[in-house]
């Protein structure tokens, strides 16, 4: 007996279709993969700095420009806390509620 082309069918046409995406993705994220992967090393960057800083004791020079930030996310901070279900704000710095 022969084995049914309707078994085998759908094993290639996945192949198929997951090799059309992959050729998809590549065609549409091709120009900007270098852009991509230096915004990427420059985040990954900023991190490391900041973390570094801080495990040395150096203080975050960015903390001052932070503050001016804070009254324009204390509506989101708010929400934010609500959905990850605290009752009340868990820093005692932003206080909201």
């Amino acid at each position: 007996m022969e084995p049914s082309n309707k078994a085998v069918l759908p094993r290639n046409l996945k192949l198929v279709f997951r090799r059309i995406g992959e050729q998809l993705e590549a065609y549409y994220s091709g120009p900007y993969r270098s852009a991509l992967a230096r915004a990427e090393r420059d985040e990954e960057d900023l991190f490391m700095l900041l973390v570094y800083a801080e495990s040395l004791g150096i203080p975050n020079p960015v903390s001052l420009y932070t503050l001016e930030l804070q009254p324009l996310l204390l509506e989101r901070f708010h929400k934010w806390h609500q959905r990850m279900g605290m009752e009340r704000s868990p820093l005692d710095e932003m206080r909201c509620c």
